[in-house]
């Protein structure tokens, strides 16, 4: 159990460098290196390591270890339709049984999310979205979807993190958004509030599947130059 407990605790770190652009896509994440930061041994690395990999953000390799994802346009395509098929699914079932604490978490951290909005706080946007997505979904009863949108989610992050720190609209649709998912599904208004899920999750595809697409065209034009 306490292996398990500091391999999260070094997972959390590692993920947050990651998105964050402290690790960038394509680094190497050396067992050793990191065993030796944390004041750890390799098993709670190597526990850490594989759970990133699960989340799409580490590769392990054989005989090259673990290194950061690289952005893949297509794997982020493959996380947002999947995102598409569970979570309005998820929503259906939840939003009936969501509570007036429920209501009240997600009032405060749509207020939150705005504050990072003001502020700037591009560190913060991921955590608040994937949070209040998830307390959307939590009175769904399905823990093993629940835990696969988490993953989908954190997959996600660092993707529309570097889409949204470049474009302040994006930012404020996505902030509108979800302000009208909740009240529609406060007001119990289950479908509407499906439909929109569904148009915000296919809006952030196809933003950044351009994105991508834009970037890569860019880093071909130096490779050119």
């Amino acid at each position: 159990m306490k292996n398990r407990t500091i391999a999260g605790s070094i997972g959390t770190e590692i993920r947050r460098r990651i998105l964050d652009g402290r690790y960038p896509a394509g680094s190497q994440l050396r067992q050793d290196g990191l065993a030796a930061e944390f004041g750890a041994s390799r098993i709670p690395v190597r526990e850490a390591l594989f759970q990133l990999e699960a989340e799409g953000l580490v590769r392990i390799l054989p005989h090259r270890g673990a290194m950061v994802a690289p952005l893949s346009p297509a794997d982020a395509a493959e996380a947002l339709e999947l995102r598409g098929a569970l979570e309005p699914r998820l929503l259906s079932l939840s939003a009936p049984n969501l509570t007036a604490d429920d209501y009240a978490r997600a009032d405060a951290l749509l207020e939150d999310y705005a504050a990072a909005l003001r502020d700037g706080a591009t560190a913060l946007w991921g955590a608040l979205n994937t949070e209040l997505h998830l307390l959307l979904y939590s009175r769904a009863e399905r823990p093993r979807a629940l835990a696969l949108v988490g993953s989908l989610l954190a997959e996600c992050d660092r993707y529309t993190r570097l889409q949204l720190s470049t474009d302040n609209a994006e930012l404020e649709r996505a902030d509108r958004e979800h302000r009208e998912i909740v009240r529609l599904c406060r007001n119990g208004h289950v479908s509407a509030a499906c439909a929109l899920l569904t148009d915000h999750i296919d809006h952030v595809a196809s933003a950044l599947m351009a994105f991508l697409g834009d970037a890569s065209a860019t880093a071909t034009k130096r490779k050119i130059v």
